[in-house]
């Protein structure tokens, strides 16, 4: 039996892995909650999910604060 390498077969293939655990848990909300929670559930996990993006962008929470909550004299 060969040597299965565990790393390289998750990088080859995170796409394919992350969208069927993002389909998996999906599936489980729909089952659970209904649809359309479980739609509003992802919408809240995206919009926090680009959230952080922006966050790591700026580099830092204060200059993301000073951006968006700063009066437009201040600019």
């Amino acid at each position: 039996m060969s040597d299965l390498n565990w790393s390289v077969i998750i990088n080859r293939h995170w796409g394919k892995i992350l969208g069927g655990l993002v389909g998996l848990i999906f599936a489980l909300l729909v089952v659970n909650y209904g649809f359309w929670l479980s739609i509003f559930i992802f919408l809240c996990i995206a919009i926090g999910l680009l959230i952080g993006w922006r966050l790591d962008v700026n580099n830092g929470f204060g200059r993301f604060l000073n951006r968006y909550f700063s009066s437009k004299e201040d600019q």
